[in-house]
């Protein structure tokens, strides 16, 4: 179980680069623009005790406070014992909670999708219509392909002759990340994000990945009953954990 934790949390590190970052011990630091929770927080690597755990998180503090942006920690099993306690002892406030989904890609290539080597104008019109992307998170997809190691696609679904869903992958060896998927509104309920992401799936499998994975808010309930539809199965759990009164 932890093994796939910590493969699952190397590749969100790998799929949501930032342009600033940093490790404290076994926290690693992310800071883009604001955005993306996971492009604008810490999280640690490693659940061992860590003797130096409040001077740490005093350092991470004073770092994003210099940066200008909130400090956000992303809690996740692998976090060092006490962490929580910690941060709730300094006021942090609770924030969005996400399931991470993992299961074999079930890949099905589709005609109808084009794939695309970047957020091209087309496909930033269709994610822009889902209501979570706000200004920040959309120029931070517009800086993402050049800040990616590993390859990615950004996919783009044509229903009726029109731009009807998009979707962006990060294939990450045995590894597909499936995040941005969005459809218009006009066009929801027609089975539209299983097709894109088993289309994904059949773009990754081509690079050797073998298993997808995505990440979606506990209350999105029609993204959870997709994800389990295409064979997606809850591995692990994150939440965020925000300093109140911080930029």
């Amino acid at each position: 179980m932890l093994a796939e934790v910590v493969a699952l949390e190397r590749a969100c590190l790998t799929a949501l680069p930032a342009p600033r970052h940093g490790f404290d011990g076994p926290f690693v630091l992310k800071a883009f623009l604001g955005g993306t929770g996971r492009a604008n927080a810490v999280c640690s690597t490693d659940p061992a005790p860590d003797p130096e755990l409040p001077a740490r998180v005093a350092r991470i503090e004073a770092c994003y406070a210099r940066l200008g942006l909130p400090c956000r920690f992303r809690l996740t099993p692998l976090d060092p014992p006490g962490l929580e306690a910690l941060l709730r002892e300094r006021g942090y406030a609770d924030g969005e909670e996400t399931i991470v989904h993992a299961g074999p890609a079930r890949p099905v290539a589709d005609p109808a999708v084009r794939v695309l080597a970047g957020p091209e104008p087309a496909w930033m019109a269709v994610v822009a219509t889902a209501e979570y992307q706000t200004a920040a998170r959309r120029a931070e997809k517009l800086q993402g392909p050049a800040l990616l190691a590993a390859p990615a696609a950004w996919l783009l679904l044509q229903e009726d002759g029109a731009d009807a869903a998009c979707l962006f992958a990060v294939a990450d060896g045995r590894h597909c990340g499936i995040f941005d998927l969005a459809t218009r509104p006009e066009f929801r309920r027609r089975g539209l994000g299983e097709r894109l992401i088993r289309a994904a799936m059949h773009w990754a499998a081509g690079l050797g990945a073998t298993t997808a994975w995505a990440q979606v808010a506990t209350t999105n309930a029609a993204s959870l009953a997709l994800q389990r539809r295409v064979g997606l199965r809850e591995v692990y759990r994150y939440r965020y954990l925000i300093r109140p009164g911080t930029p």
